[in-house]
C-alpha cells in the first residue's frame, strides 16, 4: 500500500513539474511579412500561391524588363530603374485584386450572417448551419464553406475545421463570425441569433457608409496614380532617343532618377493615405 501511495505522489509531482513547461509550438512559425502576404494572396483569390512564389515572379519580371530596356536603350541605369518598377508590379496587382475582392465581399457577408441566423433559428446544429453555406450560401464563398463541411465530416473536430476555414477566408469579418461560433459552441448560450442579427445590421451599415465615402474619394486615389505614373511614362518615351538615354548614365542623371523616384513614392503614398479608407486588420487571426 505504501508503494502505491508513493507512486501516486510521484506521479502527481511529475504532472505539476510538467505543467510548468510551455507546450511546443505546432508547426513552423511564419514571419509577420509572410503571414500578411499570404493573407493578401488568399484575399486576392490566389491562395495556392506562396509568398516565395510571388517573390520569385517579381524577380523574374524585373529581370525580363531590365534586360529588355537595356537592349533597347543601352543604358544600365534606366534598365535598373524600370526593372525595379516592374518588379513591384506583381505585388501591386495582388494588393489591388485583394482590395477589389474585399470590396465585393463586403456586400456578401451580411447575406452569410443571415443564412447562419436562419439555420440556427431553424434548429440546425452549428456545424450543419456553417456547412450548408457550401450549398445555399453566396456563390463567391461556397467553395471554402463546402471544404469546411468536408473537413468536419472527415475529422468531427469543429474547432480545427473552423481554424482551416479562417485560413481559407483570411478576412476580418470571417474571423469575427468564426470566433462567435466557436465561443457559442464552447460555452453555450442562447444569444447567438441576436448576435448574428446585430452583426448583419452592422455589416450592412458599414458597407453602405464605405461605399459612399469611396465613391467620393476615388478621384483622389486615381489622381495620385496618374500623377505618379506621368513622369515615368514621359521618361520611357524620352529614353527611346540614344542621346537622352546616355545622359542618365552620368552621376547627375542617377541623382535625378533617385530624386524623382523618392518624390513620386512619397507623394503617392501621402495621397493614397489621405484618400483611401483604412482597412480592418485581422486581430482575431
Amino acid at each position: 500500500m505504501g508503494v502505491l501511495v508513493g507512486l501516486l505522489l510521484g506521479l502527481g509531482l511529475f504532472c505539476v513539474w510538467w505543467s510548468c513547461w510551455e507546450a511546443p509550438a505546432r508547426g513552423p512559425r511564419r514571419s509577420a511579412w509572410s503571414a500578411r502576404t499570404q493573407d493578401l494572396l488568399v484575399q486576392a483569390g490566389a491562395g495556392s500561391v506562396t509568398p516565395g512564389a510571388l517573390v520569385g515572379a517579381s524577380v523574374a519580371v524585373a529581370a525580363v524588363v531590365a534586360l529588355t530596356v537595356a537592349a533597347l536603350t543601352l543604358s544600365p541605369v534606366l534598365a535598373l530603374c524600370f526593372g525595379t518598377m516592374a518588379g513591384l508590379a506583381p505585388a501591386g496587382m495582388v494588393r489591388a485584386r485583394a482590395r477589389k475582392r474585399r470590396r465585393d465581399l463586403r456586400d456578401v457577408w451580411p447575406e452569410v450572417v443571415d443564412h447562419l441566423a436562419s439555420g440556427v433559428r431553424a434548429g440546425l446544429s452549428l456545424p450543419e448551419a456553417v456547412g450548408q453555406l457550401g450549398e445555399r450560401g453566396p456563390a463567391e464563398l461556397r467553395e471554402p464553406f463546402a471544404r469546411f463541411a468536408a473537413d468536419y465530416r472527415a475529422t468531427g473536430r469543429f474547432a480545427e475545421s473552423l481554424d482551416l476555414l479562417k485560413a481559407r477566408l483570411a478576412d476580418p469579418v470571417a474571423d469575427r463570425i468564426v470566433e462567435a461560433l466557436r465561443l457559442t459552441r464552447e460555452v453555450g448560450g442562447t444569444d447567438l441569433g441576436r448576435l448574428l442579427r446585430a452583426l448583419s445590421a452592422f455589416l450592412r451599415e458599414d458597407a453602405r457608409t464605405r461605399g459612399e465615402l469611396e465613391a467620393r474619394q476615388s478621384w483622389t486615389v486615381n489622381g495620385a496614380r496618374l500623377a505618379a505614373a506621368g513622369p515615368w511614362v514621359v521618361l520611357a518615351f524620352l529614353a527611346t532617343r540614344p542621346e537622352t538615354a546616355r545622359a542618365y548614365d552620368s552621376a547627375a542623371g542617377v541623382a535625378v532618377l533617385l530624386g524623382g523616384a523618392a518624390c513620386s513614392l512619397v507623394a503617392y503614398r501621402l495621397m493614397v493615405r489621405l484618400g483611401r479608407l483604412p482597412e480592418e486588420g485581422r486581430v482575431l487571426r
